[in-house]
């Protein structure tokens, strides 16, 4: 068993959090915001996440999890000490490191014996030496010389699986240069180590460029498709029998080959983003990562122009309603960060639409995310609420509600007989067999 400090308590934060308690360590979790932490002490979790509320419920019970605002006081009890906390992008699209620098300068004020500190959070090549250096220099403040060491052990979460994904890695990244940190580091995860989960054990610069890669490739593999689906919808060809037939390939696998509106969320937009400029950076860019980024925005700005087209072709869109389904970038979340459906809502208010929309778990968030086209927009409360009186249907997030909905009812609950499956959900035989016309990605 390992004591140790979690900083932040974010979806990274509180999901590591919580699991790594429930591997049997004690973990403190700390966060600025005492509203947060006094509701997380009360059982409530601020983040729309399967399963995460019964872990937390389990280890606070079992008093291996606790909330404070006290960082300096965590770390002096603690041994390890991550840093979780958010580095959004900056204008010039690196990951913006200010909110890890803060953290590092206080666990330096705070510190009084050895220490492990991990970063969790995802950050650009290098920053485990810049966490050291920050350390450091508080340490000198302080007229101390205390030994500490950094690593780097970035998370792979999918949100809406999360819980799953950390107690059920694919493998474990462990980039240290101390042998005695490693072993800690292996400690902490000794669960998973008994379970044969493979360890990649390397240096900080290959540990912290692992994470970037792995995205990256994930959002090339994404954006592929989609561009193989547009092709597919010129030539006559089906994408979801070309993915199913390259994804049988071993060397390929059939995850992430689902085509839609592009990808989304806290991590492929932003992590792109910040490896293109690490890349320009280094002078090595990185062509297939910028124009990943490019075609990914340009698939949005396609599926505007698909629903505009099954109108009528440009300016057939004044006037008319549609009703969105989903507005999260993935099911089972609620989070909107960089959502492909921000980008198309806009659109399609912007050449003269008013919209009917539903999410079941990111209401709240949509509300805030779509406020300078709030004035187009009725926030419905369930999907047939939604779909009364529209012209059209589209979905945007294949959540498991949408994918068997009452066809007979949309019929008739539309003015139009449109169906806009943007994340090919539906067979297009059911769908006309109600009597709606269906466009879909790739088909």
């Amino acid at each position: 068993m390992v004591s140790i400090t979690v900083i932040g308590t974010g979806y990274v934060g509180l999901v590591s959090g919580a699991c790594l308690a429930d591997f049997g360590n004690t973990v403190t979790c700390v966060d600025n915001n005492p509203e947060k932490i006094e509701a997380l002490k009360g059982g409530k979790i601020p983040i729309y996440e399967p399963g995460l509320d019964i872990v937390v419920d389990r280890n606070t019970k079992a008093g291996r999890l606790m909330f404070t605002t006290d960082l300096a006081g965590s770390v002096k009890k603690n041994s390890v000490a991550f840093i979780a906390v958010g580095t959004p992008p900056a204008d010039n699209g690196s990951a913006d490191l200010r909110f890890v620098e803060q953290v590092a300068r206080e666990i330096g004020a705070a510190m009084d014996s050895y220490l492990v500190v991990v970063d969790k959070s995802t950050v650009p090549i290098g920053t485990a030496h810049k966490v050291s250096l920050w350390i450091k220099e508080e340490l000198a403040k302080r007229d101390l010389d205390i030994p500490f060491d950094v690593v780097s052990n970035p998370e792979f979460l999918r949100e809406g699986s999360a819980v799953q994904d950390f107690t059920h890695p694919d493998r474990v990244v462990i980039g240290s240069d101390s042998d005695s940190a490693r072993k800690i580091m292996k400690d902490i995860y000794r669960s998973l180590y008994l379970n044969d989960t493979p360890y990649i054990e390397t240096n900080l610069e290959s540990a912290e460029m692992i994470k970037y890669a792995s995205n990256a490739f994930l959002a090339l593999k994404i954006t592929f498709i989609n561009e193989i689906a547009n092709l597919c919808e010129k030539v006559g060809a089906n994408v979801q029998d070309v993915a199913k037939a390259v994804g049988r390939d071993g060397r390929i696998g059939s995850k992430f080959l689902h085509p839609g509106p592009g990808y989304g969320g806290s991590c492929f937009p932003k992590d792109t983003q910040a490896m293109a400029k690490i890349g320009r950076d280094f002078d090595s860019p990185l062509s297939l990562v910028e124009t990943t980024i490019a075609a990914n925005e340009r698939q949005r700005l396609k599926m505007t122009d698909k629903i505009e087209a099954g109108f009528g072709g440009p300016g057939s869109l004044v006037g008319k309603t549609i009703a969105i389904l989903g507005m999260a970038f993935k099911q089972d979340t609620d989070d909107m960060r960089d959502s492909p459906a921000i980008t198309i809502c806009e659109g399609l208010v912007k050449r003269g639409a008013k919209l009917r929309v539903w999410d079941p778990g990111a209401m709240k968030e949509a509300a805030w995310r779509l406020d300078a086209i709030k004035g187009s927009i009725f926030f419905a409360k369930g999907e047939y609420d939604a779909i009364e009186g529209a012209g059209a249907l589209v979905i945007l997030t294949p959540w498991n509600q949408f994918r068997n909905l009452d066809l007979v009812k949309i019929k008739e609950l539309l003015t139009l007989p449109l169906f806009f499956d943007l994340r090919n959900i539906y067979k297009r035989e059911e769908v006309e067999e109600a009597g709606l016309q269906y466009f879909s990605v790739g088909r």
